[in-house]
C-alpha cells in the first residue's frame, strides 16, 4: 500500500497573517489614558531660605475632602462656582503689589476690575490660591478643581490682552508660538507683561489624611 504523505502548512502564510492580525488590533483598540494638568514645579528653595510673611487675606483656601466635597475659605461651594470666585479674590486689587525685581517700590493694581475690599487681596502678585486635598479625594475631583483655577486666570489674561494688544491671550500665545524672527521677540515681550501681571500662583498643601 502507498504511503500517503502528510500535507505541510506553509508556516510564512501564518506568520503573515499573525502579523497581520497583531497590526489590526494595535489600529483599532482604544486604551484609557489619565488626564492631568501640565504643571510647572517650584524650585527647591536653598538650606538659608525664610520664607515671606503673608498676610491671612492673600491667600485663597480650596479644600477637597475624602467624600470629593469643595470647600473655599471654609464654606461649601459648588465646583462650577468656583472660577468666578477665584477671579474675584485675584483681580480683587485692594492694595499695593509686590516690589519689582529691580528693586522698585510695589504699585497699586491700575488694571484690576475688582471691588478694591481690604479684606480681599492687594494684587495678582500676592494673590496665592492654595489647594489642600485629601489623600482620600478622588483624581477626577482634583482635576476639575484645577481645571476651573486655570480658567479663572484665562479669562482674566485674555481680559487684560485684549484691552492691551487688541487680542485675546490664548491668541497671543498662539501667534508667539508660530512667529519668526523679531516677531517672535515682540509677541514674547507682550506674553510675558501679561503672565507677570495676572501670574498664576496656585500651591498645593500637604494632602490632609484619609483615616
Amino acid at each position: 500500500m502507498a504511503r500517503r504523505d502528510t500535507p505541510e502548512i506553509n508556516a510564512g502564510s501564518m506568520a503573515d497573517i499573525a502579523f497581520l492580525l497583531l497590526i489590526f488590533f494595535l489600529v483599532t483598540t482604544t486604551m484609557n489614558v489619565d488626564s492631568g494638568i501640565s504643571k510647572k514645579l517650584s524650585e527647591k528653595p536653598p538650606p538659608d531660605y525664610k520664607p515671606p510673611i503673608i498676610k491671612e487675606k492673600n491667600i485663597f483656601e480650596v479644600n477637597i475632602n475624602r467624600n470629593n466635597d469643595l470647600l473655599v475659605e471654609g464654606e461649601e461651594m459648588k465646583v462650577e462656582d468656583l472660577k468666578e470666585a477665584a477671579i474675584k479674590f485675584i483681580d480683587n486689587g485692594g492694595g499695593i503689589g509686590k516690589p519689582g525685581e529691580d528693586g522698585t517700590p510695589g504699585t497699586a493694581c491700575d488694571y484690576c476690575e475688582g471691588e478694591r475690599s481690604e479684606s480681599s487681596s492687594d494684587h495678582p502678585n500676592k494673590a496665592i490660591i492654595s489647594v489642600q486635598s485629601d489623600r482620600g479625594t478622588e483624581y477626577g475631583a482634583y482635576i476639575k478643581v484645577q481645571n476651573e483655577l486655570l480658567k479663572a486666570y484665562t479669562v482674566l489674561r485674555n481680559r487684560l490682552s485684549k484691552q492691551r494688544y487688541g487680542m485675546l491671550y490664548t491668541d497671543l500665545e498662539k501667534r508667539y508660538k508660530d512667529s519668526r524672527g523679531s516677531d517672535k521677540e515682540e509677541f514674547k515681550k507682550k506674553v510675558e507683561d501679561i503672565k507677570t501681571s495676572f501670574p498664576q500662583i496656585i500651591s498645593d498643601a500637604e494632602p490632609t489624611s484619609a483615616n
